[in-house]
């Protein structure tokens, strides 16, 4: 248990968190902060070699400093390192200790991310209870109250164990294979050892002897290369017990021999010992120190009563009242110890209670997973299936049957996505991104691809853009733009032979943050003020008649409320009855003023002659593979099909294909997998995922097991043909041009 829990402990260690992306300092640091820095940093060095008593040791000079100069962030930050190292040690004990300490300082000072650290502390030791619900429950906690890389790193690492230790192995397998392409300042290789172990032990508690043993192989190289003692041995270890499974005798007695060498060294025994003794010093310090600020502060007390004749009277009237009180105490002990036995077992009730609300929420989260992949197959199957009827010349009749199949596929779709947006926001499954975008190209996108719509409304959207906002910010412009696709698309359906004004205003700028002002404005039915009361709840568009009406699942209002506090923003409304309601709401960007702004921002729409292409798709659903195939055949493409993953890898390998479809989802080996397979002989074909997106599915994971792009099923066959044109086409135009 010691050695899962200590992979988990070194994320803080790092300098990421609590040593460099958390400055200690906001003005020039002096020669004694600096020298805070340098214990602090020597401590890190120790650790990351696993030499815990010198680099308790370098702590112990920090706390001290920190101690002297009344710096209280400073002394959380020790005793968090004091806690996570003592748990690394196996102390449990020492741990809670110096986690009480830090918590006392929490009490009175405002630090996000020392509270992140306490909720990790809190999870790990959940974890080593056996406690694996409530230690995944305290992780959401802590990533909640932060956004440091590398913490977030860490504790999706720490996530990927406690997912392997309730069998949940898809979503460990995520976890781990996110983390071995990661690009952490700090951890990169560290985080990749731990991971290719992870990857071992998911093997061989599957059976997967030959994978198993591959991932230990890996683990033990990096960690080799780059002096990871617990992994070097856990990677000795593991290899030794895989190759023993397997028969290959020599090959465990060699790694056998490996590990002996290193535990029996009397270098390693000596060391422990001095780590234990280290530790226990300097927790009998604090504890001491402790008693001896009470010893004074009685001594004062004392001082004081000597001085003062009076002060001596009442004391001695004190001591009478207290003797009185302990008498009357003492009587209602016994009834304390029976509330106190009522309190306990209430507690564990709670407890369970908890428990029990975990597991809910996950049989909910998984349930919708699974309709949300269920109902989206037979989507797939009816909006290809219409477009393939509409583009083959239908009778007028037919035409306008086919179009109200269309429009019910996509009412449908709509529906279903509103609903897994809703879910995955409760259930904290969304990602928060950081990259730079261009705020008004994204708000002429939505704009653009609402025009049909405000067409057929006849409404005039109207765009007021200011100028001074910079060109270049740093955000999640996906998030951005379903919250402006929502509050655009919800003015237009209540307004009709109107406007749609959308309103973006610089509020202020200082130094590379800078802050806008949003409104979306209509002069549509407008909502009276009871019904905004209850406007941004699940399912409610204010009364039977409004949603008979115009239609809607009402939950667009709701995804936009909740995708705003992700962004720490709050949606606000002020509306009249018949004349009009306004959206508005304030954001914060990181800015880049010192990018070149790209030239052309409009949308563009790229015509393909994709005559000649000859593509691989790999689908196990035998609708699906007949409509994706009539789809390619109407643009002349060429195709071929497996029908599962074992066969699209044979099939990738003795053939040459301009690109490959990737069906996601399907039994035996999934999409990912068969991906990460033929990326291994294969490193150029363009793959494209193609997939009934879920709870738990992660682009994030797709892209890192060698996709090069993903659509959504079921998909509008105008998207699906412009990311083969992208992906397919324009690499083989590349190199025939080269």
């Amino acid at each position: 248990m010691r050695r899962l829990l200590r992979h988990t402990v070194c994320l803080l260690i790092l300098f990421s968190g609590l040593w460099s992306g958390h400055p200690l300092y906001a003005q020039q640091p002096t020669q004694n902060q600096l020298q805070f820095e340098a214990y602090i940093n020597q401590a890190r060095s120790y650790w990351n070699k696993d030499t815990f008593d010198l680099a308790l040791e370098e702590l112990d000079k920090a706390a001290t400093w920190a101690e002297q100069q009344q710096d209280d962030k400073g002394l959380i930050d020790c005793y968090h390192y004091f806690a996570l190292i003592n748990l690394d040690m196996g102390k449990e004990e020492s741990a809670q200790f110096h986690n009480g300490r830090a918590a006392v300082f929490l009490e009175t000072n405002e630090y996000p991310y020392g509270t992140a650290v306490h909720y990790y502390i809190n999870a790990k030791i959940l974890f080593s209870e056996g406690n694996y619900f409530q230690a995944i429950y305290m992780l959401g906690e802590a990533k909640s109250r932060t956004n440091d890389r590398n913490l977030l790193n860490r504790i999706t690492l720490f996530e990927g164990d406690s997912y392997r230790s309730i069998a949940k192995y898809a979503q460990a397998e995520t976890n781990y294979n996110s983390l071995l392409v990661n690009n952490d300042p700090f951890e990169r290789d560290f985080l990749r050892a731990r991971a290719y172990l992870g990857l071992a032990l998911l093997d061989r508690e599957q059976d997967l002897f030959p994978e198993a043993i591959e991932n230990a192989r890996n683990a033990l190289e990096v960690s080799r290369a780059n002096g990871f003692t617990t992994e070097y041995i856990e990677s000795h270890a593991l290899l030794t017990e895989m190759f023993t499974a397997a028969n290959r005798f020599e090959e465990a007695l060699m790694y056998n021999r490996g590990l002996m060498h290193y535990k029996d060294s009397v270098r390693n025994i000596a060391r422990e010992k001095a780590e234990l003794e280290t530790a226990d010093r300097i927790q009998t310090e604090y504890m001491q120190k402790e008693i001896d600020r009470q010893d004074e502060q009685i001594r004062d007390l004392s001082e004081s009563a000597n001085r003062s004749e009076l002060t001596a009277i009442l004391s001695s009237a004190f001591l009478i009242i207290i003797s009185l009180l302990a008498v009357s105490l003492y009587r209602n002990n016994q009834i304390k110890l029976k509330t106190n036995d009522l309190l306990q077992t209430k507690n564990r009730e709670l407890h369970a209670a908890r428990d029990a609300a975990v597991q809910a929420m996950e049989a909910k989260t998984n349930f919708l997973s699974t309709v949300s992949h269920e109902l989206r197959t037979p989507l797939y199957a009816v909006t290809g299936l219409t477009h393939l009827l509409l583009e083959e010349n239908p009778s007028q009749e037919q035409k306008e049957h086919l179009k109200a199949l269309k429009f019910s596929g996509d009412y449908l779709l709509n529906f279903i996505n509103d609903i897994l947006q809703i879910n995955k926001i409760d259930a904290e499954k969304l990602d928060m991104l950081e990259v730079e975008f261009n705020l008004q190209k994204i708000i002429a996108e939505v704009m653009n691809s609402l025009q049909q719509t405000a067409k057929e409304s006849k409404t005039e959207m109207i765009l007021d853009f200011d100028p001074d906002i910079p060109s270049h910010l740093m955000s999640d412009p996906v998030k951005l733009s379903q919250i402006f696709m929502n509050l655009m698309g919800n003015a237009l359906k209540f307004t009709k032979n109107g406007e749609v004004f959308v309103l973006a205003r610089l509020v202020g700028k200082e130094d590379d943050r800078a802050r806008v002002y949003f409104e979306v404005r209509d002069t549509g039915i407008g909502i009276s003020e009871e019904q905004q009361r209850t406007i941004f709840d699940s399912f409610e568009q204010g009364s039977i008649q409004i949603n008979r009406e115009y239609g809607g699942t009402g939950l667009g209002l709701t995804i936009v409320k909740s995708l705003l506090g992700l962004f720490g923003s709050e949606i606000k409304l002020e509306s009249t009855l018949g004349q009009g309601s306004s959206f508005f709401f304030e954001m914060d960007f990181k800015c880049k003023d010192d990018l070149i702004d790209d030239v052309p921002f409009e949308v563009t729409q790229k015509e393909y002659d994709f005559k000649g292409l000859h593509v691989l798709i790999v689908e196990d659903n035998k609708i699906n593979q007949v409509i994706t195939r009539k789809m390619l055949a109407k643009k002349e493409i060429t195709s071929d099909i497996a029908s599962n993953g074992t066969e699209a890898i044979e099939m990738a390998s003795s053939n040459n294909y301009d690109g490959v479809l990737m069906d996601i989802h399907m039994p035996g080996i999934s999409g990912v997998e068969a991906t990460r397979e033929i990326r291994k002989f294969d490193p150029e074909t363009p793959i494209i995922a193609l997939t009934a997106i879920s709870l738990d599915d992660s682009l994030e994971a797709f892209y890192a097991a060698g996709c090069n792009d993903v659509v959504t099923k079921p998909f509008k066959p105008e998207v699906f043909y412009q990311k083969i044109g992208e992906n397919f086409l324009e690499p083989k135009l590349r190199k025939t041009l080269s």
